[in-house]
């Protein structure tokens, strides 16, 4: 199970100036180091950092099941995160998951609330499924995409 970033291209393209999934340029903020998570580097944005904040669809196309949400970025060049270990933006108590197929849509059955503690366990679950490519994990107050899972 690997934890996946947002790919760095397209990061560096919002950092850029880039416009986002709902063609507006990202707002450009300072971070107040209050549950801020960049999902590029998969930390927890400072107090006093530059910070874009944007509409990001972490969906190769637009399609029925392809959710645009807002997110968090460092506004300037970040390092990738990812990995096996569970990265420190996944700081709340419970998320959700939802399984992904090869086709860029909601396995049914797949999507579940699961504490912070369960969630490698309940990934693992969801990729032994031969019907789910990836998961998501997504705020379980907000449904905001925090990061992806491979195998």
């Amino acid at each position: 199970m690997f934890f996946t970033p947002i790919s760095t291209d397209i990061v560096r393209a919002y950092q850029s100036g880039a416009r986002d999934a709902n063609g507006q340029v990202p707002e450009r903020q300072i971070s107040d180091g209050d549950g801020n998570p960049c999902r590029h580097c998969l930390n927890l944005i400072p107090a006093g950092a530059n910070m874009l904040v944007l509409a990001h669809r972490p969906f190769p196309a637009p399609q029925p099941y392809a959710e645009v949400g807002p997110i968090f970025l460092c506004a300037d060049a970040c390092e990738a995160g990812g990995g096996e270990a569970l990265p420190e933006i996944l700081e709340s108590p419970s998320y959700i998951v939802r399984g992904y197929g090869t086709d860029d849509r909601i396995v049914y059955g797949t999507g579940a609330v699961v504490a912070l503690s369960d969630l490698k366990a309940e990934a693992s679950l969801r990729l032994a499924d031969p019907r789910v490519a990836y998961v998501h994990v997504r705020s379980a107050r907000n449904n905001c995409f925090q990061v992806r899972i491979d195998s």
